[in-house]
């Protein structure tokens, strides 16, 4: 079960789950609902530019279905390769969700790779910063960058742990915690994939909390101490 009392912030935003997942490529709407809810997720993320949230009158929305006073929604610009679009799409996401603050930003600089736009990003993220967003943000894993952008404000570095969509992602041990989508949505069974994937978190964060032993580099140490072991030798 997990620690209920273990928890991290995001800003002024206290959670419980560290799995954050996102809402698109499910086969339905339905299975959305389902898969989020077995996740165990409090923070969702919602891709503006490609999810109805109210701008597409009409049309199915997500907050029936996911509801925001059940979630804290994650406005995100996926889909964005400018650090002006980016920002014309969070403040857009702002606006749907009645002032909601927090998003995640995301400049991308390659349509195959989906690799973020280091230098847009840093523009972007001053630009939302100043406009009082919430910023958590996709970038790389380049150390200086993401020094940088905690510098200019951001709340969370969101560094990538694989190429989008890849399915080759790690759950790094010790990150406060762990964003995915596809894994999930393109399961051969995405709820149970949803469940699996909270599982791993949250046995992730207890093995953190219990302390690793130090790491041995290029040495073995057997399991079972070999001091005093009768050989067969020994008379």
């Amino acid at each position: 079960m997990q620690n209920t009392k273990d928890t991290w912030t995001v800003g002024s935003r206290e959670f419980t789950s560290r799995l954050l997942v996102g809402t698109g490529k499910y086969a339905s709407l339905d299975e959305t609902r389902e898969a989020i809810t077995e996740s165990g997720a409090e923070i969702v993320t919602v891709a503006i530019r490609r999810t109805n949230i109210g701008q597409n009158a009409g049309e199915a929305s997500l907050l029936d279905y996911i509801p925001p006073s059940k979630f804290t929604y994650l406005p995100n610009s996926a889909g964005c390769y400018t650090a002006k679009d980016a920002v014309r799409t969070l403040r857009l996401g702002r606006e749907l969700l009645d002032g909601h603050n927090l998003c995640k930003l995301e400049v991308l600089g390659d349509p195959n790779n989906l690799y973020p736009d280091m230098e847009e990003t840093l523009i972007a993220a001053k630009e939302l910063v100043a406009d009082g967003f919430d910023v958590m943000v996709y970038c790389s894993d380049d150390p200086i960058y993401a020094r940088k952008l905690e510098d200019v404000g951001c709340l969370a570095i969101m560094p990538l742990a694989s190429l989008i969509g890849s399915g080759m992602g790690a759950m790094e041990l010790g990150c406060a915690g762990v964003l995915m989508n596809t894994a999930i949505a393109k399961a051969q069974n995405p709820v149970q994939m949803a469940r699996a994937m909270r599982l791993a978190t949250q046995a992730g964060r207890e093995a953190f909390l219990a302390g690793r032993m130090p790491k041995k580099f290029y040495t073995a140490s057997p399991s079972s101490p070999v001091e005093g072991v009768i050989s067969s030798s020994s008379k």
